[in-house]
């Protein structure tokens, strides 16, 4: 799995998904850009955007707990990075994607690869 936050500027596209205000603190919100389910959450100032299928056995990670900067996956336990999509535990293995935050104004947009 990629993580977008590391990837060129140029060659992601940056969309508008939610207000500021929609994503209070310490909140989370599921998303679905081009049919990819998108999880945001909200630690403190930081808003960190991952995919929300868990890459052990495509669990919703948008339902797990927020412990620091990671999210639990709420059906086995495995502890993702919510920054670089990185696994930290069993029983997952492989990475979920990431995807770059920046805010516009008021708006909350995040970084997808484009689409040829």
């Amino acid at each position: 799995m990629l993580n977008y936050n590391m990837q060129p500027e140029d060659g992601l596209e940056f969309v508008s998904v939610a207000s500021v205000e929609e994503l209070d603190s310490e909140g989370r919100l599921l998303l679905d850009i081009d049919g990819s389910p998108i999880a945001l959450f909200r630690i403190a100032d930081e808003i960190f955007a991952i995919a929300d299928i868990c890459s052990h056995d495509s669990g919703p990670l948008a339902e797990g707990e927020v412990e620091g900067h990671e999210v639990v996956c709420p059906r086995h336990g495995a502890h993702f990075d919510l920054q670089s999509g990185k696994a930290l535990t069993l029983p997952a293995v492989v990475d979920i994607p990431a995807y770059p935050v920046k805010i516009s104004g008021e708006d909350i947009l995040v970084g997808v690869p484009i689409r040829s």
